[in-house]
């Protein structure tokens, strides 16, 4: 099969042949239909997180059911599904807790790749950016088969991932003040959350106009440039003082303490964005005595086989945007070129479609 091979860290990713192991016990063969071009690959890529190489990244994925590995009872083949970065094992005590976005236990041994003899790192259980992939059954979540799956894939990380943020995480409140710090793809993804729950002032922040026309059509009701102006003053201003939840979702530090210092007493501040690895930030002990709150989210807080065909329900019935996300198509040979147009700040969200 093809896929788009990483073999170098800082260089672009090379197109091969890999073969793929046949699926074992508890997994499951699927074809991989479309992938989302995602800024945490690029993290990978340009080493801000570490990783092995040669690896086949790409954690974004929907595709169909080819073949089942001995014991797998969840699907059958010809079924649609979206692919999970963080498998579940249905049985550890954060599962049981109905937190399975923080299961550890359920990483088991995805098919091993490999480019002749020289075995290839698998990624996020999954490795998308190939034609299939042999996947656990925890990794899996059955959709509607009327579902187009270049949309499906964006549930796999950035719509969960950001619509969770704001109704899982924060839990935002209907009438509430909401701030986003980066309106790229997730960002996108934690405004029309905001406007779901019912959030009467979303403010999108940004240094980039065209993604902050963007944010508008997402539902995004205020702008702050943040290359013009002080995005934490302005956030204040427009919310007499403070906005109720802010979220960070560009994976900077200093972006972090911004989110923090711009809600109000008794606010809270979401970190939903990948900073590089090892990084730290700095936030005010004393604006604690303010029971101001600052609070990870990983993954939307998603209850991954509720959650999503949830969202896929909501997009068919119009109350969802997922076509409006993707701004460009790319066959695999043009992966390079989407991780060029999301650096450039030109896209919401590139797809490979197969």
């Amino acid at each position: 099969m093809k896929a788009a091979v990483l073999r170098e860290v800082k260089q672009p990713l090379v197109i091969e042949e890999v073969s793929l192991d046949e699926p074992g016990p508890g997994q499951v063969l699927v074809k991989t239909a479309a992938s989302g071009v995602c800024h945490s690959d690029l993290h990978f890529m340009e080493g801000l997180w570490p990783t092995q190489t040669p690896v086949v990244l790409g954690h974004e994925a929907a595709g169909v059911v080819e073949k089942l590995g001995e014991g797998v009872t969840y699907v059958q083949p010809g079924d649609h599904v979206v692919l999970l970065f963080v498998p579940f094992c249905g049985s550890c005590r954060n599962c049981a807790i109905g937190r399975p976005n923080l299961c550890s236990q359920g990483r088991t041994r995805q098919g091993t790749l490999h480019i002749g003899d020289r075995e290839v790192a698998a990624f996020a259980s999954m490795s998308s950016f190939a034609e299939y992939m042999v996947v656990p059954e925890g990794g899996l979540v059955k959709v509607r088969a009327d579902v187009p799956l270049a949309a499906a894939a964006l549930v796999g990380c950035g719509v969960m991932t950001g619509v969770g943020a704001a109704i899982n995480t924060a839990k935002v409140e209907p009438g509430s003040t909401c701030a986003v710090i980066g309106t790229g793809g997730v960002g996108l993804n934690v405004i029309q959350g905001c406007a779901l729950a019912g959030a009467e002032r979303i403010i999108a922040v940004d240094i980039h106009p065209n993604k902050l026309e963007m944010a508008r059509e997402f539902g995004a009701t205020h702008f702050v440039d943040a290359s013009k102006d002080d995005p934490v003053a302005k956030v204040r201003e427009l919310t007499d003082g403070g906005a109720d939840y802010a979220f960070e979702v560009i994976g900077l530090p200093a972006a972090i303490t911004q989110a923090f210092d711009m809600i109000r007493r008794g606010g809270d501040a979401i970190v939903v964005g990948m900073a590089p690895f090892g990084s730290e930030t700095t936030i005010s002990a004393t604006a604690f005595l303010q029971e101001k709150g600052l609070k990870g989210s990983s993954y939307g807080s998603t209850r991954p086989r509720y959650d999503m065909p949830r969202i896929l329900d909501l997009y068919m019935a119009g109350k969802l945007k997922l076509d409006e996300l993707v701004s460009r198509t790319y066959p695999l040979e043009g992966i390079n070129d989407a991780f060029a147009a999301m650096k450039a700040g030109e896209v919401a969200r590139s797809v490979i479609v197969f």
